[in-house]
């Protein structure tokens, strides 16, 4: 019980991101300084826990990848986030972030070789076919344009966070996440610093920024690994999913986001795919 608690944890503080910045945005903070403010005050957190710990390390034949990692994976992906939620709402932003297991498969296919089984083949489609659905009438359930830029930067966040997958192989077992986020959301800062507009924050804009950092970055993470303590990674990966569905309630309660049938279809079909990747993984392993 105590691995599924941390997970749900997990779960409903990333699905907070998304609401959480559009209250920044709301606030006049541009989605550019949000992903700025996020990695810098979520650093200040995972150094200060490395350096208590020790765990400062960094092998010299390691560096270029993290300097990689650093952009993709910090500057790339938490800025295109922020975008697609302002250009396409949390809901829709976050659903989209799900599109990461194709992008995985597509990417382990070519990178480590690894067979696109049957089941990795409908996941693939039931992916497509999902973004696809929330694309074809190109109106959310408010009767508002699903632009082009909402898809891109959605798509392209699920990309970003798919590099997570290919470069968490290369660093498993040679540092740990505190370790490794010391040295990533530095170069990940200089990353964002010339996309950045500094702009006037009220309190409230101040503590949705905290709250970004704090919780939904550093907590967040905390717990997901506190969780895998207690459950299988595909597991608590499973159960990681409930992240949109959160963000997609708390949006519709918060922010009054819809979707209309055909984007929560799609949305449907993206989470099924994601569940039976991640299933898959558990019975191979079993």
């Amino acid at each position: 019980m105590r691995g599924y608690f941390f997970i749900i944890a997990a779960a409903v503080q990333w699905g907070m991101i998304g609401p959480f910045a559009r209250l920044a945005f709301q606030e006049g903070v541009p989605p550019m300084e949000v992903a700025f403010w996020r990695a810098l005050l979520t650093w200040f957190m995972f150094a200060f826990h490395a350096a208590i710990t020790g765990q400062t390390r960094l092998k010299r034949e390691d560096v270029w990848m993290v300097v990689i990692f650093g952009l993709s994976g910090v500057s790339l992906f938490y800025g295109a986030y922020q975008m697609a939620v302002k250009q396409g709402g949390a809901a829709l932003a976050s659903v989209l972030l799900y599109t990461a297991p194709a992008w995985v498969t597509l990417l382990a296919w070519i990178f480590f070789r690894e067979k696109i089984t049957p089941v990795k083949l409908v996941s693939l489609i039931l992916t497509l076919v999902g973004v696809a659905a929330i694309s074809w009438t190109g109106k959310t359930g408010e009767g508002q344009s699903i632009s082009l830029a909402a898809l891109l930067f959605g798509l392209l966040s699920g990309f970003c966070y798919s590099l997570y997958y290919i470069f968490g192989r290369h660093f498993s077992g040679r540092y740990s996440s505190p370790n490794l986020f010391l040295y990533l959301l530095p170069i990940g800062i200089l990353g964002l610093m010339p996309w950045v507009t500094f702009s006037h924050k009220s309190p409230t804009a101040w503590m949705a920024l905290v709250f970004l950092a704090v919780v939904s970055t550093y907590g967040a993470n905390f717990c997901y690994y506190a969780s895998l303590k207690y459950l299988e990674a595909s597991r608590a990966s499973i159960m990681a999913t409930l992240e949109p569905v959160i963000t997609v309630i708390v949006a519709w309660v918060w922010w009054q986001e819809s979707m209309n049938v055909p984007s929560l279809i799609g949305c449907a079909m993206i989470l099924v795919a994601v569940v039976m990747v991640v299933a898959e993984k558990k019975a191979t392993r079993s």
